[in-house]
């Protein structure tokens, strides 16, 4: 039997880094170490039966080439009888990823689905059988409602059919074949002692335990794979596998609860996706693993979690499927704090209220803590925000600043960080200004270039004037401008609201600058250069007096704040 090379797994324990386990060699029925579970995802196939989230064959090559990231043990591809499409997919897969040279040897089996009849079973061993460790999974209803409604078979007629069925899989040559029993939730227990003994004489390796309709609480599903675990006639020559559905909300749950009670398999899906509800997601699933897996006697996966987050993000694109923002792990607001109280714990110590390292999962690593700010934020929030964007302000440059932030977080559900340059742009530097706009004026059409005289007067009363050209009249103006200031000037913004106020129309005009290649602005939080921006407003009826005198705003700000540092 073909196995595969040991693979470094991480496990931890207690939220640090404990023992470094290898991954097990590869044996269709069997895993050397009994703390190692095997991850099958079944995104590909469960996952794509959600409404509205089906996908190519291309789209699932390309998703396969990123799980094969992760890890997984096992890729479920699809339902080859379902479509043309469906079978090249799987035929795809199975001959790029199931045939890759990963490193330290590790080779994901690939896998589809088929109803327990000779033509599935047929067509899908013909997709899947091009890959270095391909495997069938065989299903039939077992539980009565199923039995009645849906197949109008009898008991009696489905035991014959189950391990028949798998019999005929492996004539084909298939020697990794795993059964499920559909609706095994809902089944008779003593029925389904029976049929698995059945399927594992005539060679199962796995047995999937589904909860199809998501109906069990934890317990219950504990119990049913512990009773199945004891009960059923030769249980230690196969590995039992959960498929957990979420319809009441505790799919992970029921995952995690059959692994203690001994599934060394787990069926997932990224993001949770899959008909109706859903299925267990996996980055729950390992990730629980990861950080509490001592809790369930020391089981661990061989994911690379830091391929979780991208991954997600893939699925999401592919499936058209969005994420909530308070999704665990993934979603938008899984890292996030705006609680004033959570925030001035999360500037002192990381690990006051985020137990999960978010580089852990593939976030970038950043000194960022994760705050967003809003109306219920602290001023150490606050001034922790404004010295990650380059601003280092006194106590009492802060408490101004900070009022009116409250006001703003009133109006606004969260404060952006645009939001932050206008108000210190606004409250800190009000100094006199440098530079005030003298005269001005353009040539411009569309018989050549635009250019721009312009006359600024200095604090001191002296004038300056300066020509330019440019692409447009506003451009001129602000090259103009730049010979007479003599700074390096990024222009970062410029947009323009036009007003109707009786017959006229106003022009208001909204610029943010920053200093161009300034050494000196660097964060305290990570010493890399930062450049504070600066704002300017300007509103008039004249289009480019509007930007002019919101450009020279910028100007007197930005200049105002170097001189502070000097």
């Amino acid at each position: 039997m073909a196995t595969q090379n040991s693979i470094s797994c991480a496990q931890i324990q207690n939220g640090t880094t404990a023992t470094i386990h290898p991954r097990p060699p590869y044996i269709p029925n069997h895993i050397p170490d009994p703390n190692y579970v095997r991850i099958l995802d079944t995104t590909l196939r469960d996952g794509e039966q959600a409404p509205g989230a089906a996908m190519t064959s291309e789209q699932k090559l390309e998703l396969a080439r990123q799980i094969v990231k992760l890890g997984v043990d096992i890729i479920d591809v699809g339902f080859p009888s379902a479509s043309k499409d469906d079978f090249m997919a799987v035929k795809m897969v199975a001959q790029e990823i199931g045939n890759g040279e990963y490193d330290d040897g590790y080779v994901p089996v690939i896998t589809c689905i088929c109803r327990c009849n000779e033509k599935d079973i047929t067509t899908a061993w013909e997709a899947v059988k091009y890959a270095k460790r391909p495997r069938l999974i065989t299903f039939i209803a077992t539980s009565p409602i199923h039995m009645e409604y849906k197949l109008k078979k009898t008991k009696e007629q489905v035991l014959e059919i189950a391990p028949k069925m798998v019999k005929f899989a492996r004539s084909l040559g298939c020697n990794d074949i795993q059964f499920a029993a559909e609706d095994a939730a809902r089944s008779d227990r003593e029925f389904l002692y029976q049929i698995f003994g059945e399927v594992i004489k005539a060679g199962a390796t796995t047995l999937d335990i589904p909860d199809t309709v998501g109906i069990m609480m934890p317990c219950e599903y504990g119990k049913l794979i512990a009773d199945i675990k004891a009960n059923t006639p030769g249980i230690q020559n196969v590995i039992l596998a959960t498929h957990c559905h979420n319809d009441l909300g505790v799919a992970t749950a029921d995952t995690l609860e059959g692994a203690h009670a001994g599934a060394r398999q787990l069926e997932v899906t990224i993001n949770g996706i899959g008909e109706r509800a859903g299925n267990a997601s996996l980055e729950e699933v390992v990730m629980a693993l990861k950080y509490r897996g001592h809790v369930f006697g020391g089981l661990y996966t061989g994911i690379n979690t830091t391929h979780l987050i991208k991954t997600s993000k893939m699925v999401e694109e592919y499936s058209g499927l969005h994420l909530q923002p308070h999704k665990a792990l993934v979603g938008a607001n899984a890292f996030v704090h705006e609680s004033g109280i959570h925030q001035d714990g999360m500037i002192k110590h990381k690990g006051t209220y985020q137990i999960i390292s978010p580089e852990d999962i593939g976030l970038e690593k950043s000194n960022r803590v994760g705050i967003v700010l809003g109306k219920l934020s602290g001023r150490q929030a606050l001034r922790k925000r404004l010295e990650e964007l380059g601003y280092e302000l006194r106590d009492e440059e802060v408490e101004s600043v900070f009022w009116h932030f409250k006001e703003v977080a009133e109006k606004k559900k969260r404060v952006t960080d645009d939001d932050l340059r206008d108000l210190v742009s606004t409250d800190v530097y009000k100094a006199e200004p440098t530079w005030k706009l003298g005269d001005f004026q353009v040539t411009c059409g569309n018989l050549g270039i635009s250019s721009t005289t312009i006359k600024l007067v200095y604090v001191d009363g002296t004038t300056h004037v300066a020509s330019s050209v440019g692409n447009g009249p506003v451009d001129s103006a602000f090259n103009a401008v730049n010979l007479i200031v003599k700074e390096g000037v990024k222009l970062l913004e410029y947009s323009i609201i036009v007003d109707r106020e009786g017959v006229d129309l106003i022009a208001t005009t909204h610029i943010v600058i920053s200093k161009e290649n300034n050494p000196t602005c660097t964060s305290a939080c990570n010493g890399k250069i930062v450049l504070p921006t600066f704002s300017g407003s300007g509103a008039r009826v004249d289009v480019v007096l509007s930007s002019i005198e919101a450009y020279i705003a910028a100007l007197n700000k930005m200049l105002s704040f170097k001189s502070s540092f000097i």
